[in-house]
């Protein structure tokens, strides 16, 4: 891995599944959806990132059949250590990156996950950004600055909030809102809930609003009524 340069409620649910809806990029015809799966590994993590690296591995299964979806994996741990994988389309590769990390004692380095994928989108464009973490220790000014950037670029930020730190929703909040994408608290007891949500955002980043009408078919609906509220959009 290359070293990165210096430089829930029902409402809750709607509410992320909403901003989702809005957030589709037009792709050339026969492009893959570009992701990057962003992560906190810092030691506060540490607790529940195995069962977490699974269920984010696998929302990617689902784009398989699609063919359509790249992933980056960008975590931060330690003292200044934040790192970027390779591009891969393969679930099983994603999880092995994944498993692969392991948590140590570091403060949080989000704005070395915005600003490198402000470069990555200036390189090729980025569909999403999807961040999962627990706290936020930075200056907030700086981050929203650059989720404005993302914003303005069609890179949107999905964040996702282990834990109930106020102070932390507020700033992932703002994060999600310049950026034009959603946030969503999760624990680990909606485990089911986070591989739905994970899973929507890959296949809609990957297939558009066709893929995301079969991945909800299969699923039943549930939580997952993106197709009705994309219908509303038009």
């Amino acid at each position: 891995m290359a070293k990165l340069p210096e430089k829930p409620s029902d409402t809750d649910v709607a509410d992320f599944l909403d901003k989702v809806a809005v957030t589709a990029s037009t792709k050339p015809s026969g492009q893959k959806g570009r992701l990057v799966f962003a992560m906190d590994a810092t030691a506060s993590r540490e607790p529940t990132w195995d069962r977490a690296c699974h269920i984010q591995a696998e929302m990617f299964s689902e784009t398989a059949a699609l063919g359509g979806l790249e992933v980056q994996l960008v975590y931060y741990r330690g003292f200044g250590e934040c790192q970027a994988s390779r591009w891969a389309s393969d679930a099983k590769e994603l999880l092995r990156l994944m498993t692969g990390v392991r948590c140590l004692g570091g403060q949080t380095q989000i704005r070395k996950i915005l600003s490198h994928a402000i470069r990555e989108t200036g390189k090729r464009k980025v569909d999403a950004v999807v961040f999962v973490g627990d706290a936020m220790e930075e200056d907030i000014d700086r981050l929203c600055h650059l989720a404005g950037e993302l914003g303005l670029l069609g890179a949107p930020v999905f964040l996702f909030h282990e834990g109930g730190d106020p102070i932390v929703r507020r700033a992932f909040e703002q994060i999600a809102r310049l950026s034009g994408g959603a946030y969503c608290p999760f624990d680990a007891a909606s485990a089911q809930q986070l591989r739905d949500l994970l899973s929507a955002v890959a296949v809609y980043a990957a297939g558009g609003r066709k893929a995301l009408l079969d991945f909800e078919g299969r699923r039943g609906g549930g939580t997952l009524r993106l197709t009705h509220q994309l219908d509303r959009r038009k």
